[in-house]
């Protein structure tokens, strides 16, 4: 179950352009965000020609991805989709660190909404329960997240 608030401003996507970038690795749990993404962006009046999706290869590549996708200009914000699923090497901590970072970097450096759509969960169960299962969507609410704060810092004048 989620535990994101609505939003005291309505969520309008008419006319924004959403950048999303997607893992492939744990591709099964990354698809399930992916459409979660997609179906709420839709719902909140996001055409499907304003969205662009990127595939990488793991969540290691998300930032560069976002950050390339910032640099064009092109979006009122980004979506960075993954499943990070802790195993037994500290290779877990320094992927989703890194790829937490990294998207930070991205929305600070351009002032631009970047959704982390990013899970790190220590098994598999735990991923499916947040990607569309008993948990949630987390793809959806990283999409919602991204529409609340492009309207935020359209208010503020960014």
């Amino acid at each position: 179950m989620s535990t994101l608030r609505p939003t005291e401003h309505p969520l309008d996507g008419s006319g924004r352009r959403i950048g999303v970038v997607a893992s492939r690795f744990n591709e099964a749990i990354v698809d399930r965000l992916l459409d979660g993404a997609l179906t709420a962006l839709a719902r909140h009046g996001v055409a499907p020609g304003a969205v662009k999706v990127v595939r990488v290869p793991g969540a290691w590549e998300i930032p560069v991805a976002l950050e390339s996708l910032a640099r064009h200009g092109r979006f009122d914000g980004l979506l960075a989709l993954g499943a990070v699923i802790r195993g037994g090497t500290p290779h877990f901590e320094f992927v989703a660190g890194e790829c937490a970072r990294g998207a930070m970097e991205v929305s600070l450096r351009h002032a631009l909404p970047v959704g982390f759509g990013v899970l790190t969960c220590d098994d598999q169960a735990q991923a499916e329960a947040r990607a569309g299962g008993a948990l949630g969507n987390k793809g959806d609410e990283a999409a919602l997240a991204v529409l609340e704060m492009a309207g935020a810092l359209e208010r503020l004048g960014d």
